[in-house]
């Protein structure tokens, strides 16, 4: 297939140019101007549409807590446990979410499925595609991240602690645990003895070797810093998740290093710590020095809202390309997926927006959107 005379989004030039696009199978395998099209190609005439990736959201609970289902539908949360590292996303993903249909028609067309933040762990998160019926055909990388959460939500669900610090406890000697299963497993492998492998302890061992970042549940300024503390004490890959309260010790953030997964900022403000919910926290963090992606936190507002919450960034001040990245390129990168997906280059996936003006505009709406090559719209 070959897409002709679209505005592509190209994010070295910091712009859109006018570019063609050639598909072959699930590839972009040719960009140029004026391509010509070849013997019984398929040609989508693109004039007048802007052309983005795909849009991403790095932090969702899409597939797990099924949009208009209640608590028959909800996998979410497992609650059995302030410690669940065991779980997998994966083993509660139904591909038949309402809302994967209406998110993928507004251009998004990947997402990280993530568990609640009722435990300090939750377990292990999975960057899906949108399209499919068979969740294990919708996975993009299966091990993408471990969920953890600080703050209100697990202090108050009654795992044996009440507050703040007793959450940080539960983390750290979650981690200490994991030290010692390495250690153990270690000396089973040199004495060549039989080791008993226990799959939470696994996946911990994935994040203390930094082959899997932990997400951390963070709104309030203390508890952004209290993620970053432990993530500097373990020599952790942390990403900060909401960052609502961010504004506050953005600089601390940016001197951190870590990357921030920041929303849902619309909506009311459903409980204390997230007071500071604004559209400008993206903008400020951004201007800091943080690598920024955007959430609409679905099912906390619809996934299908992705493409507002950058528009709306941009118009509370973040630069209107680092807007755009944000949900595309910022998040592919934070996933590391990026060598697959997030920007319009040869030889990535072929998930693509066409939108019918600039996607900023408020008229703006995905013409056409393909994931992998394959039309969904």
């Amino acid at each position: 297939m070959l897409i002709k005379g679209g505005l592509v989004l190209d994010f070295d030039k910091g712009c859109f140019t006018m570019e063609d696009i050639r598909v072959c199978g699930s590839k972009i395998t040719e960009m140029a101007p004026s391509l010509a099209p070849q013997a019984g190609e398929d040609v989508l005439d693109a004039s007048g549409s802007y052309i983005t990736p795909g849009l991403i959201d790095a932090h969702s609970h899409l597939l797990i807590s099924e949009e208009g289902m209640g608590s028959i539908g909800d996998d979410c949360c497992d609650y059995s446990d302030a410690l669940t590292p065991h779980l997998e996303v994966l083993d509660g993903m139904y591909p038949f979410d309402r809302a994967v249909e209406r998110s993928a028609r507004a251009g998004v067309t990947s997402v990280l499925v993530c568990p609640g933040s009722d435990g300090v762990i939750g377990g292990v998160c999975s960057v899906a595609k949108l399209k499919g019926t068979v969740a294990d055909e919708m996975i993009v990388l299966r091990h993408a991240a471990m969920k953890g959460a600080l703050g209100e939500n697990p202090k108050t669900a009654k795992h044996g602690f009440a507050s703040r610090m007793g959450v940080a406890y539960t983390l750290r000697k979650c981690l200490e645990d994991a030290k010692e299963y390495q250690y153990d497993r270690a000396q089973a492998q040199k004495n060549g003895s039989h080791f008993r492998k226990d799959p939470g302890m696994e996946n911990m061992a994935l994040v203390l070797e930094k082959k899997m970042p932990l997400h951390l549940h963070v709104h309030r300024s203390d508890d952004i810093c209290t993620a970053i503390r432990i993530g500097k004490e373990y020599d952790l890959d942390v990403v900060l998740i909401h960052c609502t309260d961010g504004i506050a010790v953005a600089d601390y953030i940016a001197k951190s290093g870590y990357p921030a997964i920041v929303g849902p900022s619309m909506g009311c403000a459903s409980k204390n710590e997230v007071w500071a919910k604004s559209f400008e926290t993206a903008g400020v963090l951004s201007r800091a020095g943080v690598k920024v992606c955007l959430t609409a936190d679905h099912d906390v507002t619809p996934l299908y809202y992705l493409p507002t919450y950058a528009e709306m960034a941009a118009r509370y001040g973040m630069d209107q390309i680092e807007a755009l990245k944000a949900v595309t390129l910022n998040p592919a990168q934070v996933l590391r997926i990026d060598d697959r997906k997030g920007s319009l280059q040869v030889g990535k996936d072929a998930d693509l927006v066409l939108w019918n003006a600039h996607p900023f505009d408020v008229t703006a709406r995905a013409r056409h959107v393909f994931i992998e090559g394959e039309p969904i719209c």
